[in-house]
């Protein structure tokens, strides 16, 4: 798939907006995802999966100024360019005043990508937002990596966006940016 017309790009938009869930392909497998300042999409996202509130979720987004509202970016991003665009999640300093409680979960800090995955890119660029990305499972299922696959599982509770996985052999890696240490 070359990318996401017009058409679909506004009707996505849209359902993000109204507090919609979608299932978008990334660099592994398919995601789930929403806006990330939308607490009401951020419970519906919480309970479709089974998954506990404390965890937080992952930030992707196609470039690093998408993350300034979310994150306290560290004053030298250029060191992020060893690692981005790419499967690569740090964890850094969530924004405490504007990041709802809801996607930080228990933590201080969120995880978030800048992704190299086209359509997501794309699409970011489009709502001019990150979105939320947690994998396209019900917790302690197997992810989802295939549009059917996602359409099975998910059914009609979430819009499946069409698209292709599968370039990294893994999930993302994680790693905590202050101290280094490597958590997946």
């Amino acid at each position: 798939m070359r990318g996401y017309s017009q058409l679909q790009l506004k009707k996505i938009r849209q359902h993000i907006k109204n507090g919609g869930l979608i299932a978008y392909p990334t660099e592994h497998c398919y995601g789930l995802g929403c806006d990330p300042f939308n607490r009401k999409a951020l419970r519906a996202l919480i309970k479709l999966k089974g998954r506990n509130p404390k965890k937080g979720f992952i930030v992707i987004a196609s470039n690093v100024q998408q993350l300034k509202d979310i994150v306290v970016m560290p004053t030298n991003t250029n060191e992020f360019n060893a690692v981005w665009p790419g499967p690569v999640t740090l964890l850094l300093e969530a924004q405490q005043q504007k990041t709802p409680v809801i996607l930080r979960g228990k933590h201080s800090t969120i995880a978030v990508r800048v992704t190299k995955h086209k359509l997501v890119i794309q699409l970011c660029n489009f709502i001019n937002s990150p979105l939320v990305s947690t994998s396209a499972n019900f917790s302690g299922l197997k992810p989802g990596k295939t549009y059917k696959n996602c359409l099975q599982q998910l059914g009609r509770r979430v819009m499946v966006l069409p698209g292709l996985t599968n370039f990294a052999p893994k999930p993302s890696t994680i790693i905590d940016w202050h101290s280094k240490k490597r958590l997946r």
